[in-house]
């Protein structure tokens, strides 16, 4: 067991409260390259992941917004979808297809990390902005919104 596992677990065995090392990160992107998104064999346009890492190593902008390129983020007929993670909401970009639409992306972590907060995203994306999910009308926020009680502790899991 490594030493942040057993933090984890010395944590948890006292109640305590998880709370990440970068409290400086203000959000994060997401950046899909599941079975479609940058898929230029299946006729996808590429997703620039090599220009897009260099930058944002060069930029040094993980401190403030941190890259994550994951698998397929769905919905697959949006290809080349983003998620921009925000501490209040998560916003849904697709259908991305030209370098200078992440280069806005890139321009706009540099410019909130020089701010030191969140900036507007930009709007020349608003074309590719989308609802995710669909939200029930008979939703309450507050009962649609609320965690569940975990059902098992990390140490039951995880001995």
């Amino acid at each position: 067991m490594n030493a942040q596992t057993q933090r984890i677990r010395e944590t948890l065995a006292r109640d305590g409260t998880l709370a990440p090392a970068r409290d400086r990160v203000l959000g994060q992107i997401v950046f899909c390259e599941g079975c479609c998104c940058g898929r230029t064999d299946n006729g996808f346009p590429p997703v620039p992941r090599d220009w897009i890492k260099h930058r944002w190593k060069v930029e040094k902008l993980n401190r403030s917004v941190q890259l994550t390129f994951s698998g397929c983020l769905g919905p697959c007929d949006l290809a080349n979808v983003v998620c921009v993670i925000l501490p209040e909401e998560m916003q849904w970009f697709g259908g991305l297809q030209e370098t200078w639409q992440y280069d806005l992306l890139l321009d706009w972590a540099i410019a909130s990390r020089d701010a030191g907060a969140l900036i507007e995203l930009p709007v020349e994306l608003n074309r590719h902005r989308f609802e995710r999910f669909a939200v029930s009308k008979s939703c309450e926020k507050s009962d649609c919104m609320r965690s569940p009680a975990p059902s098992r502790r990390f140490q039951d899991v995880f001995p």
